[in-house]
């Protein structure tokens, strides 16, 4: 998962402290290398699919395939390495552990709805030209109100029944895709396959389709001058208008305003410290 440390090698778009309490960052999808800080416990949800090698309270490193609804609690006192070579948009609270018995290690829950509904929520605000602290601050608590306590008893889902879909999205947005074709890949009828998709990840094959495409033009918009319209075309939206439509809804600007805030030029400070309220 994502790291926070001087030896990073990704950009950090914007890292927000609550009350010097809370420090929340907003990674963005882009190589990184690094280490967690050991002192404090953590709370990240994965925005978007991200893939790399990680070693958690050992020295063994493992691939890993984080999917999109992946919550994540890290106690203090654990060690955690993770790097990628694209990384994929992740967010995550850090704060000084307050829990009278602390968890014993890190777990990780897949396809939790409240924490992607929420995790969209504080990017939505994070990304504004202008984000309201005391916004910022509710939808944070809210956010670390998530964590667990303790480790599930219940049984996680097997994700192996979504994976091939899953794969096949990443590598076909930008062309129409039905829930019929993706249920095909998992063996399962249409309506079983909506129904082990939200268990899985969180939420539904058109939410996750329409937030692949939507992270993909933020990237073209960060990066090239392409019109409008041709990122729509290439992202795969069936218009402008339904490009522009998503940006309103899932990031409250405009493709146009999103541009003009969030354009990447070479040597620019992607951080932005907003520093208590």
């Amino acid at each position: 998962m994502r790291t926070d440390t001087t030896v990073s090698r990704r950009p950090v778009r914007r890292i927000t402290r609550i009350c010097g309490a809370v420090v929340l960052e907003l990674h963005p999808a882009a190589p990184y290398s690094g280490r967690d800080p050991r002192n404090v416990q953590s709370l990240g949800i994965a925005l978007e699919r991200q893939r790399g090698v990680h070693a958690i309270g050992s020295d063994v490193r493992l691939d890993f395939d984080a999917w999109p609804g992946v919550l994540a609690c890290t106690p203090p006192g654990i060690d955690v390495f993770s790097e990628s070579p694209v990384g994929g948009e992740y967010l995550v609270a850090r704060w000084e552990d307050d829990d009278a018995v602390p968890l014993a290690r890190r777990i990780e829950l897949p396809g939790h709805r409240a924490a992607v509904t929420l995790g969209r929520r504080i990017r939505h605000v994070l990304l504004a030209s202008h984000p309201d602290p005391l916004a910022l601050e509710q939808l944070t608590l809210q956010f670390i109100g998530l964590r667990p306590h303790s480790a599930p008893v219940r049984t996680l889902p097997s994700r192996a029944t979504v994976r091939n879909a899953l794969d096949r999205i990443s590598d076909e947005y930008a062309r129409p895709l039905t829930l019929a074709d993706l249920a095909t890949f998992a063996n399962q009828t249409p309506l079983q396959f909506l129904r082990e998709f939200k268990r899985v990840v969180g939420m539904t094959p058109h939410a996750f389709i329409t937030e692949t495409r939507l992270q993909a033009s933020r990237r073209m918009l960060e990066h090239s001058d392409a019109p409008l319209a041709t990122i729509a075309a290439e992202c795969g939206f069936s218009h402008q208008s339904h490009m522009g439509s998503a940006f309103r809804r899932m990031l409250g600007m405009t493709p146009g305003e999103y541009r003009r805030v969030h354009r990447f030029v070479e040597g620019d400070q992607l951080s932005a410290w907003i520093d208590g309220f």
